[in-house]
């Protein structure tokens, strides 16, 4: 029987994903399996590697059930999965810990703290090539040494979510270099684990697993595996690669000067590089290909239009019905100006930022607000971007995903401010297409990876700048950026009038007041 589909693993948060492909890209099966994630105490996050194979294990095999003779069709895995989780094992190949902590676990941000006053960690920015994080592999594995010294200790390997996964397929280990790039144990100079960084934090690097390339072909399915899941014994599994990456490569971002905008609740901004863009407020990961990928993540998007919705409708109106009030403003809202940090900032210069409006009138109605937001996020969506770009980067494309990408305004506001075109794509799974593309060129049906995206990457619309939009926001520009820079005094006494009501309020009331 001819080897004709590709099988896709995505071992996401909420979720493993498995999807069958064909050579062109078309999904034939696809299922999905929840699992639980534990929240044990405030800024706590878990799950139980157990969970991750038994959904894999259950969605292989709803997806070969759905198409006869699957299994034997199969012509390679690939898998990505979330980042940053980190999975203690122990020598005789078991979890060292029931739950381990997820991307988004945070009980780590004391040692962060003291990490980051003690230690010069801008000088080791050219080492790490990212800013000190709560997420990275490093933080979360001295918080286990610290915290859980029995499972440490019996720890021989940590591997992420995915490679566990293929750990359980294959029996061999690997981690892909773009999730060991945002570890915070990684050299970005030299593409290898990093002693220095691991002393630094007080870690043994011997307990990291081999680098290797996405495409790689880490080894066969075993027969326990094959047992288990249903697939063929040693049907070949590529290395992988984590969810984001495979995500960009899904989407066709894959080459310098490429960018890509995931607008959902929040922004993620992505610029296609060759080497890391050094900078407090930057975060990078290699690629799928050996190059890099720069990236900062706005805690703005729809949660911007989300919050304008209730606060100026209570929630009774549409999005399509706001969509409708702000197309009907010219650009640049009456010259009314949206910071848009309602929840501050994750990776800015300024954490403590605030939302501002700057220039509002009696002549401003709810359609001014409403695009005087949109255009908000776009400002500093593109404030981001040319942080990158003043790195010597280039920017010639960008391409949108998240459900900001279903919004043409939302696109041509920030096509005009991102000064390039925005293109939009079809796949609604693009980490599962890239998963595909990976496991496909590691057994040579795609001659390379960017052969592979100019066959399977299908682009659905493009968006032009519109020149005259682009004229008013050169004028607006520097209105946003200014308030950007010189509102920092007011947040921080915004900040300290705060915390005193919040002390007063913890005393309880003034005994001389209550007579």
């Amino acid at each position: 029987m001819q080897r004709d589909l590709l099988l896709a693993i995505d071992v996401g948060t909420g979720s493993v994903r498995a999807a069958l492909l064909t050579e062109a890209g078309e999904t034939l099966a696809f299922a999905a399996a929840e699992h639980e994630q534990i929240v044990p105490h405030y800024g706590w996050s878990e799950q139980r590697p157990a969970d991750w194979w038994t959904g894999a294990v259950a969605v292989i095999r709803r997806v070969l059930d759905m198409l006869p003779g699957a299994a034997a069709r199969v012509a390679a895995i690939g898998a990505c999965g979330q980042m940053h989780a980190t999975v203690l094992v122990d020598g005789n190949g078991q979890p060292a810990l029931e739950a381990v902590p997820l991307w988004n676990d945070k009980r780590n941000r004391t040692l962060l703290d003291t990490f980051m006053q003690e230690q010069p960690w801008e000088a080791l920015l050219p080492v790490a090539g990212n800013p000190p994080s709560v997420a990275w592999w490093g933080f979360k594995l001295q918080w286990l040494k610290a915290h859980r010294p029995e499972a440490y200790a019996r720890t021989a390997l940590v591997l992420s979510p995915k490679d566990w996964i293929n750990f359980r397929l294959t029996g061999a280990v690997a981690i892909d270099a773009p999730e060991a790039s945002c570890t915070y144990l990684f050299d970005v100079g030299h593409g290898t684990w990093s002693d220095a960084l691991a002393q630094r934090l007080g870690l043994d690097p011997k307990l990291l697993p081999p680098i290797r390339e996405p495409y790689d072909v880490l080894a066969g399915i075993s027969r326990q595996a094959a047992a288990e899941s249903g697939l063929h014994e040693g049907t070949p599994v590529v290395v992988g690669i984590s969810d984001y990456p495979a995500a960009l490569l899904g989407s066709g971002v894959i080459e310098p000067g490429l960018a890509s905008d995931v607008t959902g609740t929040s922004t993620l901004l992505t610029l296609c590089t060759t080497a890391p863009v050094l900078h407090p407020v930057i975060s990078n990961v290699r690629g799928a290909l050996p190059n890099w990928s720069a990236f900062t993540i706005l805690d703005a998007g729809g949660d911007a239009m989300r919050w304008a919705r209730r606060a100026l409708h209570e929630n009774h109106y549409e999005y399509d019905r706001i969509v409708s009030l702000a197309a009907g403003v010219p650009a640049g809202a009456g010259s009314l100006v949206f910071l848009p940090y309602l929840n501050g900032e994750r990776l800015g210069e300024r954490a403590n930022s605030r939302a501002q409006f700057i220039g509002l009138t009696s002549g401003h109605g709810a359609g001014h607000l409403h695009r005087a937001v949109m255009e908000g996020v776009a400002f500093a969506a593109a404030r981001n971007l040319r942080i990158m770009e003043a790195a010597g980067n280039r920017l010639d494309r960008v391409i949108a995903a998240g459900g900001g990408a279903k919004t043409p305004l939302w696109l041509e506001i920030k096509a005009s401010l991102y000064g390039c075109p925005i293109l939009t794509t079809a796949a609604e799974e693009s980490g599962v297409l890239g998963c595909a593309m990976l496991a496909g060129t590691g057994i040579g049906l795609y001659p390379d990876l960017p052969a592979a995206a100019s066959r399977l990457v299908r682009f659905t619309g493009e968006i032009q700048p519109n020149p005259r939009w682009m004229e008013t926001y050169a004028r607006l520009g520097p209105v946003f950026d200014h308030a950007y820079t010189n509102s920092e005094r007011y947040w921080t006494l915004l900040e300290a009038a705060e915390a005193a009501e919040a002390a007063e309020a913890a005393a309880g009331p003034d005994p001389q007041t209550n007579h």
